[in-house]
């Protein structure tokens, strides 16, 4: 039976991207397995096209994060979608024009603080800009960001559930934090998921690195 489509859609380059994460992390034979199981074999071998196009349903995407979830356990699944998230962003993400300036050396000298207030927002921008996801960030107190995802790709159709579920956003902001700072490991904590009855995805960033 043909999931409900959510008419709502991220650029084939991201799902691309994805996808070729998870094939990194878990092999082809794992790839095909999650592909099969999540009732997309038409990408088997296939990927969606390195393009802008607005194209992959939301719902797919989130079929992705739950065949993980089915085939690795919720643990299993957890930490193969941080690990995807992580790879997401290594792979193309931080190539994207709204990051262009985050390696210029003028970036690269500025306190750590300027560097948060700058690069997170220019995360949250490559989404709103080239997806139909909707994210903010603003500050709380001196020591949080909080970034939100009000229209969220990763857990589309999702409710009912007693855990947030949304790590592959989680692994990806870790990654986008750690080359936003030049190497620093931040703590980011899902506080809130769609999936589980909130109004809104919401990560809680902790601007005090905790290594590097």
């Amino acid at each position: 039976m043909p999931r409900e489509r959510s008419g709502y859609y991220y650029p084939n380059k991201f799902a691309r991207l994805a996808i070729e994460a998870m094939e990194e992390i878990m092999g082809k034979n794992g790839l095909n397995a999650i592909l099969n199981l999540a009732g997309m074999p038409q990408y088997v071998d296939n990927y969606p096209p390195d393009n802008l196009d607005k194209a992959f349903d939301f719902s797919d995407f989130t079929a992705l994060n739950i065949a993980l979830e089915e085939m690795y356990g919720p643990r299993g699944g957890r930490g193969l979608a941080l690990r995807a998230g992580r790879a997401i962003f290594a792979g193309g993400l931080r190539s994207f024009g709204a990051l262009a300036g985050v390696g210029d050396l003028a970036f690269k000298v500025l306190p750590l603080n300027a560097k948060l207030r700058v690069g997170v927002p220019a995360m949250a921008n490559i989404f709103s800009q080239f997806s139909d996801q909707i994210s903010n960030v603003y500050e709380e107190g001196s020591d949080k960001i909080i970034y939100t995802m009000e229209r969220c790709a990763l857990c589309w159709g999702r409710s009912g559930l007693d855990r947030p579920v949304c790590y592959m956003g989680q692994g990806l902001l870790q990654e986008g934090l750690r080359w936003v700072s030049g190497g620093r490991e931040f703590k980011v904590d899902m506080s809130t998921c769609i999936a589980k009855g909130d109004d809104m995805g919401r990560y809680v960033i902790y601007k005090e690195p905790i290594s590097g």
